[in-house]
C-alpha cells in the first residue's frame, strides 16, 4: 500500500468512526477561534472553553480587546499558563485586526501569518474552519498519529509534516481529517498510556503493528 493510498483508507475509516468530528474550541466568530487557539497553546481545549467565556462577556468584540490593557487580558487568561505572552500576544493581535482589517480577521493564509502570535497551525485551523478552505492543521495529535500510522516517518517538525501530508491527503479532506486524528488521539490512540490497539479501526493497516 503506497503512502496515499493508506491515506485515503485512514479517511475512510475515521469518517466511519467520528463522523460528526470538529474543532473542539467553541467560537461563534472567527477573531473569537484566533483568540481561544492562541490560548489553547500547552493548555487544554476544555480549559481555554471555560476561560474565553469571562473575557467575551468583558471584552465582546475585536475593537474592545484591542483597547483592554494587556495587562488585564492576561488577569483572566492567566489560567490557560503562559499569561503574560498570550495576552501580549492577543493584544497585539486585535490591534492589528481593528487597525489594518477593519476588525475583521482576513481569509488569506500569509496575511493570518503576518498577525501577533499565529503560526501555520493557527493559520490553517482558520483557513479549514472559518472559511472552508484546503487545510492540514498539524497540532501534536496530527504529528504524533501520522508518524505511528505510517502516513509519515520520523518527522516531528509541524511544517515539515505538513508539508509531506499535503502529498499524499486530498485538500479537500485535510481539515476533516486532522479533527479526527485529534478525537482518535484522544480515545483510542493515545499519548499518556498505551495505545488501545485492540478497539482501533486502523489497527490491521497501522505501521506500528505490521
Amino acid at each position: 500500500m503506497t503512502k496515499k493510498e493508506l491515506a485515503l483508507e485512514v479517511i475512510k475509516r475515521l469518517k466511519t468512526a467520528y463522523p460528526d468530528a470538529d474543532c473542539t474550541l467553541d467560537y461563534d466568530q472567527a477573531w473569537k477561534l484566533l483568540v481561544s487557539v492562541r490560548l489553547a497553546a500547552q493548555c487544554t481545549d476544555a480549559r481555554v472553553n471555560v476561560v474565553v467565556q469571562d473575557l467575551f462577556t468583558r471584552y465582546p468584540s475585536v475593537a474592545a480587546l484591542a483597547q483592554a490593557a494587556p495587562e488585564e487580558i492576561e488577569a483572566i487568561v492567566k489560567p490557560c499558563g503562559l499569561g503574560k505572552s498570550k495576552a501580549k500576544d492577543i493584544s497585539a493581535c486585535m490591534k492589528m485586526l481593528h487597525e489594518k482589517y477593519n476588525d475583521k480577521v482576513p481569509e488569506d493564509f500569509n496575511a493570518l501569518l503576518s498577525l501577533p502570535g499565529v503560526g501555520r497551525k493557527s493559520a490553517n485551523l482558520i483557513m479549514g474552519d472559518v472559511f472552508g478552505k484546503p487545510a492540514i492543521v498539524t497540532d501534536t495529535h496530527c504529528i504524533r498519529l501520522s508518524n505511528r500510522i505510517g502516513l509519515v516517518n520520523g518527522i516531528k517538525d509541524p511544517k515539515k509534516v505538513e508539508m509531506e501530508l499535503w502529498k499524499i491527503i486530498p485538500p479537500e479532506e485535510g481539515s476533516d481529517l486532522c479533527h479526527r486524528l485529534v478525537w482518535h488521539g484522544r480515545e483510542i490512540c493515545t499519548a499518556r498510556t498505551q495505545p488501545h490497539c485492540d478497539r482501533c479501526c486502523l489497527f490491521d493497516i497501522c505501521e506500528r503493528n505490521l
